[in-house]
């Protein structure tokens, strides 16, 4: 009999990412970042002239803050012991939207905080990977955790039979955000997420 899978982002969802981001505009760029904003765009200010940072500059600075700042990420609180938890029911898969460029650095900075599943990257939706990573495994269930609304929708669009479960991890952003409209649960907190999953896989609707 197949196995459950769970697939599952890491920014925000394994690891911590837009703490350490927010310092690292600070500290080298002299940039504000306000968590209040639905997301990058219109979020990022220049503290010397109040000027926004521009769309076409932000992904130049997310590309250098995974190049060199990784190493500032946290582990989500219970994040791992849920994953070890769930690996004993189910497979896992890491679905994270960086270039594959980062995949090594991604692994490696899961692995060192004890999460040794496989990592896949991916740019853009998530839906069509879903639905391709699903067929791959023949899971008798699947349950997808990701902390972006777009993710959700993407996945009710080519895997609706995927649960999917919205989660934010860091309290300053999840505040401001509604619960996904495509999503299943919201839940922000693995020691919360952890039964919620664990009934999915046995079947409870």
């Amino acid at each position: 009999m197949s196995r459950p899978l769970l697939i599952t982002d890491c920014d925000e969802v394994l690891l911590h990412m837009v703490t350490p981001f927010e310092a690292w505009l600070d500290e080298a760029h002299d940039i504000a970042f306000a968590m209040e904003q639905p997301d990058f765009v219109n979020a990022l200010t220049r503290r010397a002239d109040n000027s926004v940072v521009e769309t076409e500059h932000i992904g130049p600075l997310l590309d250098r803050f995974f190049t060199t700042e990784m190493h500032r990420q946290t582990l989500v609180p219970y994040a791992a012991r849920a994953l070890a938890t769930i690996a004993e029911l189910a497979d896992i898969v890491v679905l994270t939207n960086l270039t594959d460029e980062f995949h090594g650095s991604r692994v490696a900075q899961l692995d060192a905080v004890g999460i040794r599943h496989r990592v896949q990257c991916n740019q853009g939706g998530k839906g069509k990977p879903v639905a391709d990573i699903v067929a791959e495994y023949g899971p008798s269930v699947t349950v997808f955790v990701d902390d972006l609304a777009q993710h959700h929708a993407s996945v009710a669009r080519h895997a609706p039979e995927v649960f999917r479960l919205h989660m934010i991890a860091e309290p300053r952003i999840a505040r401001h955000r509604a619960p996904a409209p495509d999503a299943h649960a919201r839940i922000d907190d693995w020691a919360d997420a952890l039964p919620w999953i664990i009934a999915r896989f046995a079947g409870e609707e």
